[in-house]
């Protein structure tokens, strides 16, 4: 299954842009204001606050390109920023199917996460994370019945293995 919303690029786009042109301006006001206005006084800092505000939680909601495909005998997850000013933070990984142990969904109130656990050999259990807040409702429930159908199965190979050992 292959899923991603690298299609909504141009939303995001804008919306990033927009919101950059609002912190702008913002500063530009609040540099009028203290230096020939002065109509709000002591309280100028206001001017700042909402563009301040709208920047963080885009900050917050993390990277907006999600791209999951489980095709073949690898899982792959790649998680991109549009600024290229977090691109470092960029995420892409693939692993085989079997090594998946389980996942996990946090909805935060303005932040959807993916923690997914795969077993390692150095580490015995590694902890991969991933924002999933620009992903629709169906693209999550699509995520989890894929996610869920890997697992039963590697739990069934498990259970198979172990009975024929026994």
């Amino acid at each position: 299954m292959r899923l991603s919303n690298r299609s909504r690029l141009p939303v995001y786009s804008f919306i990033y842009s927009l919101v950059g042109i609002i912190f702008i301006l913002g500063v530009i006001a609040y540099i009028l204001e203290i230096n020939k206005f002065d109509v709000f006084g002591d309280k100028a800092w206001v001017i700042l606050l909402i563009p301040a505000l709208m920047f963080l939680l885009l900050y917050f909601l993390g990277r907006p390109i999600f791209e999951y495909d489980s095709d073949g005998e690898a899982l792959n997850f790649r998680n991109n920023h549009i600024l290229f000013i977090f691109s470092k933070k960029n995420a892409k990984d693939e692993f085989p199917k079997y090594k998946l142990i389980r996942y996990n969904i946090v909805n935060g109130l303005v932040f959807k996460r993916l923690y997914i656990y795969i077993s390692s050999k150095k580490t015995h259990v590694l902890l991969l994370k991933y924002d999933i807040s620009f992903l629709s409702r169906k693209q999550i429930k699509d995520l989890k019945f894929s996610l869920s159908k890997v697992i039963k199965a590697n739990k069934e190979i498990i259970q198979r293995d172990n009975t024929a050992t026994d």
